[in-house]
């Protein structure tokens, strides 16, 4: 048993040796403009020529649609696929969008695709498998150098590794994009698992599509952007092969069948390219984080989204509503809240009960926050994990819901859908993007939706009468009162007030 700290010394001081590949020789691409004779160009020449400079915008609430939604605009784009994630799971839909991807460069399409290197796990030899394509180019943004023992990375770089690329887009020919707080797995989509999580994404035509292909040019070529090849052996001979045999195993998994025959009976699937989706147009524009946020750690405001999104944007002089999984506003977010229900705004905050969220340290830093906002009038509601929608509970193995939602409305006229968390991660470390729609009609549409849903899917949060919290369930009629954290035990509640001490909100 001795030999094990000298062989965690010894592998981590070969951790600390092994720097990044130089990135010399990377050559570098933008998105394809001449896209206008390609089958989306063509098919939406006419609706984006009578709405000129300006957004469609679709929204994806339903799990199914979001996945189907993916698939089929890889199944539409004749030139180019750009694509950008977070996390990318080794499951049914990571393997089935794969699919699509390889499908598509089969046909001749140009695939660059850019993945966050925290969220990948196990897949660099699939990954390896898709960049020997000729018409694929997989990229990892601020990639760990230890392969196997990522964890050792922390210890030796825990300043650069600590910073993530949280973006999520996907765009065909540069005439369709999906943006929003979606990352590619089984459970954004409802495709099985015990947890699905509650999310939004948002299909854009028009003005802000190029907006978003410039983003990506904008990481694609950064200095964090690394050849995958430069970091994972190549995938050998028979590479394909076996990337064929494991998408028809991901397509034979009973969990997948039935999936894919819903996938093909959804509406979405004849709207979408068919012409017959109802489009809401609107000015939208790009909100994103300069991807020399990760490697820029001296403080600068002006490469960060939530400095864009205070520049462009009027503060709320009626209702602020705010939907946000990890919801940890620290002393700013708080008073920047405080003061706006402090001037009469309706501020409603929309997060995850402890019992719902899957980052148990995150509520903490969310719960030390809850009393001086109740105070100052800000109303908070705590989804429960048995508010999975209606399409979610008809699957079998679906128990518990969990938000993931990044939105917010202002004043019934505005709304922000993409993958900015309020919490201080959002703000300060990672990298963030979205888009800003000046829509009264979705914004409205998103007000309804918390009005008609929030009594029966959420414990709404008070101040109790005789000091503390309470949590009113609403779901059975008559009101219930609950004086202690939902779904918590003393041992749960009592981690919770620790966390709540400690001085780690920064890395929420």
């Amino acid at each position: 048993m001795r030999r094990v700290p000298a062989i965690l010394v010894a592998m981590t001081l070969l951790s600390a040796c092994a720097g990044l590949p130089p990135l010399e020789g990377r050559a570098p691409s933008v998105a394809l403009a001449d896209t206008a004779d390609t089958r989306l160009g063509r098919l939406l020449a006419a609706p984006v020529a009578a709405h000129p400079g300006k957004t469609g915008i679709y929204a994806l609430g339903v799990p199914g649609d979001a996945f189907a939604a993916r698939v089929l605009l890889a199944g539409a784009a004749d030139r180019s696929l750009d694509v950008q994630y977070y996390i990318w799971h080794d499951d049914q839909t990571g393997r089935l969008m794969a699919e699509a991807l390889w499908r598509a460069a089969e046909r001749g399409v140009r695939v660059r695709l850019l993945l966050d290197d925290n969220g990948i796990a196990g897949l660099d030899a699939m990954l390896a498998a898709l960049d020997a394509h000729p018409n694929i180019e997989v990229r990892l943004y601020n990639p760990f150098v230890q392969r196997s023992a990522r964890a050792l990375g922390y210890l030796t770089d825990f300043g650069r590794l600590n910073r993530r690329m949280h973006n999520k887009s996907m765009t065909a020919d540069n005439r369709m994009s999906i943006v929003g707080g979606r990352n590619i797995g089984n459970e954004y989509f409802g495709a099985g698992g015990e947890m699905v999580f509650e999310d939004l994404d948002v299909i854009a035509v028009g003005a802000a599509v190029r907006e978003v292909s410039e983003a990506f040019d904008l990481y694609w070529n950064s200095d964090s952007a690394y050849p995958l090849a430069a970091l994972v052996p190549p995938a050998g001979a028979g590479a394909a092969a076996r990337l064929e045999a494991l998408f028809a195993e991901a397509r034979a998994d009973p969990r997948a069948v039935s999936y894919l025959r819903a996938l093909r009976e959804t509406r979405l699937a004849r709207e979408l390219l068919g012409g017959g989706l109802p489009i809401e147009w609107a000015d939208a524009r790009v909100v994103r984080d300069d991807p020399a946020k990760t490697l820029d750690t001296s403080g600068r405001t002006d490469v960060l989204l939530l400095a864009q999104l205070l520049r462009t944007t009027t503060p709320a002089e009626k209702s602020f509503d705010l939907i946000s999984p990890y919801f940890v506003p620290g002393e700013e977010g708080t008073a920047a809240l405080v003061a706006l229900a402090q001037r009469g705004v309706t501020v409603r905050v929309l997060t995850n009960s402890y019992a719902a969220t899957d980052v148990g340290a995150v509520h903490a830093g969310y719960a030390r926050r809850r009393e001086a906002l109740l105070r100052a009038g800000v109303r908070l509601y705590e989804l429960k994990p048995s508010a999975a929608s209606d399409e979610a509970k008809a699957k079998p193995g679906h128990s518990s819901a969990s938000l993931h939602a990044k939105t917010s409305a202002t004043d019934g006229a505005r709304l922000f859908v993409g993958s900015f968390n309020f919490d201080q991660r959002s703000a300060l470390l990672n990298t963030e993007m979205g888009l800003l729609i000046d829509s009264p009609a979705l914004a409205q549409r998103l007000a309804r939706a918390l009005d008609e849903r929030l009594p029966r899917a959420a414990y709404e949060v008070r101040l109790a009468k005789g000091g503390g919290l309470e949590w009113i369930d609403r779901a059975g009629g008559s009101p219930a009162r609950l004086t202690a954290e939902p779904g918590t035990g003393p041992l749960r509640r009592a981690w919770i007030g620790l966390l709540s001490l400690l001085p780690i909100e920064w890395l929420l």
